[in-house]
């Protein structure tokens, strides 16, 4: 790990937290994935989506709400 990644966690607080949710609702997803309904899969998979879209977004350097 460089020295610069727990900077990079101070100074970027949004992306960090859409990333914990990211790979919160991934693991949830994946565990929970046998017993859901269709209904909830796809549900899950638009969040996973729009959550890449947000870390995408922040990662790239785009700040305030996306709308």
């Amino acid at each position: 790990m460089s020295p610069r990644a727990p900077l990079e966690r101070r100074k970027n607080r949004p992306l960090r937290e859409v990333l914990d949710d990211l790979i919160a609702h991934a693991r949830d997803t994946a565990r929970r994935s046998k017993e859901m309904t269709p209904a909830e899969l796809d549900y899950a998979q638009q969040r996973l989506e729009w959550l890449a879209d947000e870390v995408w977004r922040l990662a790239a350097g785009g700040g305030g709400d996306a709308g």
